[in-house]
């Protein structure tokens, strides 16, 4: 008798996406969070869809919930040579990156993060950012990069009252700053601070990340975006510990030739 054990699925797992109908699933949770909740216009909104020509380009990280067999988490993923073929990284359709692209090392570009309504609270994230470190890992790159969204409250976009929020630290030095093609209007801006800083911006903070600079102004996606650099040798420890560990563990037994 056999009596080897078959462990168990977990129930989230993340993995990039190998096939056209995964990257249309995700494509679809996309479309339901950026165009449905967030209000959206989008090119592809006539399909149910949210792609753009990035897309052809980069490899499209996904958290699958295998209870229930669909995605509920996502991010892409754009590697400089990804970058390359594609004439540039999406971020630089909104910033002038030329002072951050000077830095010596690799850059990985993470766009269009999003999370299931029904699966937010902490999981996925989590889930999200454990395989996005590992993929960073074993790409030897050397800063991630993006862009970070903020809707409006009520009353505007609170710039300053999010600045205010964002520590010392994280603001990057004049010499990464990374001016926006179109800085939040002054009459859409207001004091009050109405939206606070979403889920993925905290994260960002937390593991280190720089913001390099003002605002960008999203007009079809009705929101500002603040350019984040994260300098993957900077993630603070008591937040990268034991996804840095898993993953340098993994890197060493994958690449390690027999004895």
């Amino acid at each position: 008798m056999d009596n080897t054990q078959i462990k168990p699925a977990k129930r989230l797992e993340c993995f990039i996406a190998d096939s056209a109908a995964l990257i249309k699933e995700a494509q679809t949770l996309r479309y339901r969070v950026f165009a449905k909740e967030m209000g959206a216009k989008l090119k592809s909104e006539a399909e149910g869809l949210d792609y753009d020509e990035v897309d052809n380009y980069c490899d499209h990280l996904v958290v699958y919930d295998n209870a229930n067999n669909k995605i509920v988490g996502y991010t892409r993923l754009l590697t400089e040579e990804q970058a390359k073929q594609l004439g540039r990284f999406y971020s630089q359709s909104e910033f002038n990156l030329d002072q951050v692209l000077a830095l010596p090392g690799r850059f990985l570009e993470i766009g269009r993060t999003c999370v299931d309504p029904d699966y937010r609270g902490g999981a996925v994230l989590t889930t999200l950012w454990s395989a996005l470190v590992e993929y960073a890992l074993k790409g030897r790159f050397n800063y991630l990069l993006g862009c970070a969204s903020i809707t409006p409250g009520p009353s505007g976009f609170a710039v300053d009252a999010v600045y205010r929020n964002i520590d010392a630290k994280n603001i990057a030095p004049p010499s990464l700053q990374a001016a926006p093609s179109i800085p939040v209007p002054n009459e859409l801006r207001c004091d009050r601070d109405e939206s606070g800083i979403p889920p993925l911006l905290k994260a960002y903070l937390r593991f280190g990340a720089l913001i390099c600079g003002e605002p960008c102004w999203d007009e079809d996606f009705n929101c500002m975006d603040l350019f984040v650099l994260l300098p993957l040798d900077q993630l603070q420890e008591r937040y990268s510990k034991h996804y840095m560990r898993d993953c340098q563990v993994s890197y060493e037994i994958e690449n390690t030739t027999a004895l």
